[in-house]
Parts: structure tokens; C-alpha cells; sequence
């Protein structure tokens, strides 16, 4: 489960998962604390190779649903499975597969990067030879093998979450929790764990990943799920959900003379076109998939053209009433 907290299970008979198998499957999750129900019936799944986007304000439900799946809490109700089996605080085989990433860093900072992740990898049953293999791997993968045996007291914020990113990997797992990575970290690292996690997802590992900037949602996950109060009010992709509050496209013109507004009106891709002088402006459902037709419609006149997508703030500002950070 990453960071610690596993008992010794050896996973040198790893299963290969291939794009598209469900890793993770959530069904009807609650948990109650007294009076406060902090989870209320949230499911939602994650395949081999996909970034899962869990999104929230504070007191969300987030944590309280990252932690029922990392094993560390017990549900009220409801359902996990990890990687084909049911899963909860008592099962080995399910935290095995983890990797659980938390806010909180899990280092020593007396030890160099090498020896942290040698302690770690013994924890997780690894033999000698494979510790030493894995350890190397990891490292590269994080970009820290330059500084590998230098003390993590020497370390930026940065790189120890990079480090603590690789003791979650080092045991191989088909899931892997990230629960906000790159807070209070500089922009070189920030951008150097956005990396590492796209190229993760693309060796085909399963990424829960939660974040309190909106940039990192749009760049790095394939699926977001918006929870707020408790429950999952929806989910899909950016352009899913950015469906859901009716927003469209804009394509702005900026144009040589008249153009004959009225062709671009009449294409099935726009919605609405607006002319003033020396500009034609285009509400359209896919801009990406429109922009070749409207082109083509607009003739040799066109100067330049910029192309503005609405983003996840205001479908999430739409679902939950809040920015991200409140």
C-alpha cells in the first residue's frame, strides 16, 4: 500500500493487466462518523492504464473515501474490489497491490533516497537482488537517481515527494493513490511528478489521483468524479462534464474584409456566429472537430484564429457551488 505500512508479502508473481481491466471498483461506499455522514453511496471504477480525477472542497468526503480503498478504514457499507478481489482492512492481498501515496511524507531524513527505499522494499518481501533492480528503477522514474545517496535532509520539498512517490511504486502495483502530490512544491518538481504520473498511466497502472489545482485535473485524468457533501455528483471526462452545465466552444476570427457569416451559420457544428468589423465570433459544440469545416467555410480572409475551451473550474463551480481550494 505504499510508504510503511504493508506487511511482508512478496510479489514476484505479479499478474500483467492490460488496458481496459478494472483495477478498482467501487459500489455504494458509506461511512459515518456519529452523526456526520462524511461518505453517502459514492462507486465509481478505475482501468488498467486510466488517471482517475477525485475532486472536492474541503471536507468533501475525499480523504474518508481514500482511505476506505487504501484499507487504512473501515466502511459502513458497500464494496471494493482491487484487482478482482474483495478488499478491506484485513486484506493483505488487496494493500499489496496499493500503492498509497499520502499528503503526509514517510521519510527518514537521516538516510539517503537509496537507503529509504531499501528499507522500504524489505518491508515489502523483496529479496536482494530485486531490491537493488527495483530501487534503481524508481528512482530513475522520479528523476532522482543523480541524488540518490544524498541524505533526504538535503532534499527540497519538491524532491521528497518525488521520493515518496517512488516508495509507493516499488513494490509494482496495478494501483497507485495519489492523494495531492505536488502541494507545497516547486515548479520544476511539480512539473517533473506530472510527468512521472502520465508516463505510470501509460505503462498501464491505475492512478486515483486527487489535487486541489484544476490545471493538474485537465492535464493529467482521463475521468474526474466531483464529490462534494459526501456523494459523487458527476462524472465523465473534461468534456463530458463540461456538457453536463451546457457550456460550448468559442471560435474567435480574426478576419480580412466581410465575411459570409451566413455560411458559417449554416453548418451543423455551430451553434451561434456574432460579426463585427474585423472579427467573426463562433459558439460551437467541438472546436478541435469544427475548426477544419469553419476554415474551409471562412474562404482566404482569415488573419488568425484563437480557439477558447471552458474549463473544469466552472463545471465545478457549477456542481458544488465553491472553487476547488474552499
Amino acid at each position: 500500500m505504499g510508504l510503511g505500512v504493508l506487511p511482508a508479502v512478496p510479489l514476484r508473481e505479479q499478474a500483467v493487466w492490460v488496458q481496459g481491466d478494472e483495477i478498482l471498483i467501487c459500489r455504494d461506499l458509506r461511512k459515518a462518523f456519529g452523526d456526520l455522514v462524511a461518505v453517502d453511496g459514492v462507486s465509481f471504477t478505475i482501468s488498467a492504464g486510466e488517471t482517475y480525477g477525485l475532486l472536492g472542497p474541503n471536507g468533501a468526503g475525499k480523504t474518508t473515501t481514500i482511505s476506505m480503498i487504501a484499507g487504512v478504514l473501515a466502511r459502513d457499507s458497500g464494496e471494493i474490489l482491487v484487482a478482482g478481489r474483495t478488499h478491506d482492512t484485513r486484506s493483505t492481498w488487496g494493500k499489496a497491490r496499493i500503492g498509497y501515496v499520502p499528503q503526509e511524507l514517510a521519510l527518514y531524513p537521516d538516510l539517503s533516497a537509496r537507503e529509504n527505499l531499501r528499507f522500504f522494499a524489505r518491508l515489502y518481501g523483496m529479496g536482494r537482488a530485486e531490491v537493488r533492480t527495483r530501487v534503481a528503477e524508481v528512482l530513475e522514474v522520479v528523476g532522482l537517481a543523480e541524488r540518490a545517496g544524498d541524505p533526504v535532509s538535503q532534499y527540497s520539498g519538491g524532491m521528497k515527494r518525488r521520493l515518496n512517490i517512488a516508495a509507493g511504486l516499488l513494490h509494482r502495483p496495478p494501483l497507485l493513490i495519489l492523494d495531492e502530490p505536488t502541494v507545497g512544491v516547486d515548479p520544476q518538481s511539480r512539473n517533473a511528478i506530472l510527468e512521472s504520473v502520465a508516463a505510470l498511466a501509460g505503462q498501464g497502472v491505475a492512478v486515483l489521483y486527487t489535487t486541489h489545482y484544476m490545471e493538474e485535473a485537465e492535464r493529467l485524468c482521463d475521468r474526474i468524479g466531483v464529490i462534494d457533501v459526501g456523494t459523487i455528483k458527476a462524472e465523465g471526462t473534461r468534456r463530458e462534464l463540461v456538457a453536463l452545465v451546457g457550456e460550448l466552444d468559442r471560435i474567435t476570427l480574426d478576419v480580412d474584409g466581410a465575411i459570409a457569416v451566413q455560411d458559417l451559420e449554416k453548418l451543423p457544428e455551430v451553434r451561434r456566429a456574432d460579426a463585427s468589423e474585423g472579427h467573426v465570433e463562433l459558439m460551437v459544440e467541438d472546436a478541435r472537430a469544427a475548426l477544419p469545416k469553419v476554415l474551409a467555410a471562412a474562404g482566404h480572409g482569415v488573419r488568425a484564429v484563437e480557439v477558447h475551451e471552458p474549463n473544469l473550474e466552472s463545471v465545478f463551480l457549477h456542481l458544488t457551488g465553491k472553487a476547488l481550494r474552499d
